[in-house]
């Protein structure tokens, strides 16, 4: 899941935390159990030593299998002595080994040397969170998402209908080589919310997500390129290239730059390459993808990408004059 190096790291810090606390307080709950009850620290150690005489019975040969049954029978004198004494001092069984969150990793974040389904979950929540900060995520979904704003021409309404069916079924399908979709058309016609409720839709899968301007990543890009205060774990360009989801929003309002054109050509291009799917929307024609950018980055664009053509009057000044109608009625 290509979520970017610092929600893993954020990932394995939180679990860090959680696996500290949950010891902390076994700590601390084992220490005051050792204080009411000296015997209960003496069995604990019993316990051990008679664990590592049951190993070294293995190993020095002899009747081994005697000696282990007989260690053994002593270890379940000793835990059950433990389990009265926890009892006599109102404690339970579960109040002195650590609580971990997550029962199979002990919150480590790996299971065997893999990636346990807890550190993925909590990528997956760091990730929606984050973009969350950043966007209005969850009033962006499809439930939100009204075709009363096109009613006005039964054309614009039928393209508008099949543009809304083409991103839900796209939203609900998503796949990691799910293909790349290019939404063109004016602003306020539900660029951004239709794209907003892809994401919400591929993270509640488990898929990691970028969304932002093309200002916000030129501003990003141009930065990390040319300032040389920019932390070292900042690398814009490889969480564009890497992530799973792609959302480029509002190409060509970004400020001109041969840098910028270029690194986002380079993105455009390496996605394509490594089918991995991007979603672009913009407001520029095709004639103007090529002049503001170039001819390969236009038919990289128009020749690889789904187009949906956005259509009708601005939602916002809409809802803006309907908010003023009813308060002019109230």
């Amino acid at each position: 899941m290509g979520y970017g190096n610092k929600t893993y790291q954020a990932a394995l810090q939180e679990l860090e935390m959680r696996k500290r606390q949950a010891e902390e307080k076994a700590d601390q709950a084992r220490e005051r159990f050792y204080t009411l009850c000296p015997r209960a620290k003496e069995i604990r150690e019993q316990m051990a030593q008679n664990a590592a005489g049951a190993a070294k019975a293995v190993l020095s040969g002899g009747d081994a299998r005697a000696e282990i049954m007989r260690m053994k029978d002593r270890g379940l004198a000793l835990k059950a002595e433990y389990s009265r004494l926890l009892e006599e001092n109102h404690f339970t069984e579960a109040d002195v080994p650590p609580q971990y969150q997550c029962k199979l990793c002990r919150d480590t974040g790996f299971v065997d040397g893999r990636m346990c389904s807890c550190l993925k979950n909590l990528q997956r929540r760091l990730a929606y969170d984050k973009l969350s900060m950043s966007v209005p995520l969850e009033n962006c979904t499809f439930e939100s998402f009204s075709l009363d704003y096109y009613k006005e021409d039964e054309k614009i309404y039928r393209q508008m209908e099949k543009v809304f069916r083409a991103c839900q079924s796209y939203g609900e399908k998503f796949r990691a080589d799910s293909p790349s979709l290019l939404f063109k058309g004016g602003t306020g016609l539900g660029k951004t919310h239709l794209s907003l409720a892809i994401a919400g839709k591929a993270i509640e899968k488990g898929f990691g997500v970028i969304y932002g301007s093309a200002q916000t990543f030129a501003v990003a890009l141009e930065r990390e390129r040319f300032d040389r205060d920019t932390p070292q774990e900042e690398d814009t360009n490889a969480q564009l290239m890497e992530c799973d989801l792609l959302i480029l929003d509002d190409l060509g309002t970004e400020f001109p730059s041969t840098y910028v054109n270029a690194a986002l050509y380079n993105i455009v291009n390496t996605r394509m390459l490594t089918n991995k799917p991007t979603i672009i929307s913009t407001n520029l024609s095709l004639k103007e993808l090529q002049d503001r950018y170039s001819q390969r980055f236009a038919s990289r664009v128009t020749g690889y990408y789904g187009k949906l053509e956005f259509l009708g009057k601005d939602v916002r000044v809409q809802q803006r004059l309907r908010r003023a109608q009813v308060k002019q009625g109230s």
